[in-house]
């Protein structure tokens, strides 16, 4: 059986991921940068950058900066689109995919970390809500 998460429980292992991103020997990428590399990754293709930039309700000039980077670092690639000269899509890559891999292992982690803690804080919250309850009623 599933064990729901908690919101402080996910932004913990939002946090844990984020940091151990940081932590490790490579490029960091910004929010924005992140969220269009995810939105690549993880959506349904092909993308484009009108695409993007409505799907994630930011201008096209913020998404193609994010994209500069992203073909910066080859965690994501542009190419004319075949069909309309004009639109450009954006392809995963090799490395790219290598990082998502690298992101959803260091999350998995930070999930049993937060499964494994869940007891020992709930046992924690509840006794420190029966001595609020104890002093309330001296």
């Amino acid at each position: 059986m599933p064990v729901q998460s908690t919101p402080d429980q996910l932004v913990g292992i939002l946090r844990d991921t984020v940091v151990a991103l940081v932590r490790r020997d490579g490029p960091d990428l910004s929010a924005r940068q992140l969220g269009v590399f995810l939105t690549v990754y993880l959506g349904e293709g092909p993308h484009t950058v009108r695409g993007l930039a409505a799907s994630l309700n930011v201008s096209k000039p913020a998404i193609t900066r994010a994209l500069d980077r992203l073909g910066e670092l080859d965690f994501a690639r542009r190419k004319t689109d075949p069909q309309d000269r004009r639109s450009v899509l954006v392809q995963r890559t090799v490395k790219g995919a290598a990082l998502l891999r690298e992101m959803r292992s260091i999350m998995g982690e930070a999930a049993q970390a937060a499964v494994e803690t869940a007891p020992q804080q709930a046992g924690t919250a509840q006794a420190a809500n029966t001595q609020v309850h104890a002093r309330r009623a001296v």
